[in-house]
């Protein structure tokens, strides 16, 4: 996956950075998750601070154009944000306890 700054603004009101950003990449288009991810990666910045407004795919090509907010901190995102774009980017729970816990109790004998 290739991502490109195509523009970046510091919204000192807001208390955040807004980037239209063009993403290349190849085979399935990449979630939202992954590309977060590699927005944080980039920017060195703590995933839960980073938003994607938005992600277009472009028909015929190998490429997205996505529009992501990267707030300060957390207390002024959820003071701005709408719950359902906070609900959109929440990171996934790892289900790795819940397989466990059931391979557990599979493997207990019953009497």
């Amino acid at each position: 996956m290739d991502i490109r700054i195509i523009k970046e603004k510091n919204n000192a009101i807001l208390n955040r950075r807004e980037l239209n950003l063009d993403i290349g990449f190849k085979g399935a288009t990449p979630s939202r998750d992954q590309v977060k991810g590699k927005i944080a990666a980039m920017l060195n910045v703590p995933l839960e601070l980073v938003i994607i407004q938005k992600m277009e795919k472009e028909f015929g090509k190998q490429a997205v154009s996505a529009y992501v907010k990267v707030y300060e901190n957390a207390d002024r995102m959820k003071q701005i944000e709408a719950d359902y774009v906070l609900k959109r980017n929440v990171l996934p729970e790892p289900e790795v306890e819940e397989e466990a816990e059931e391979a557990a109790t599979a493997e207990t004998p019953e009497e």
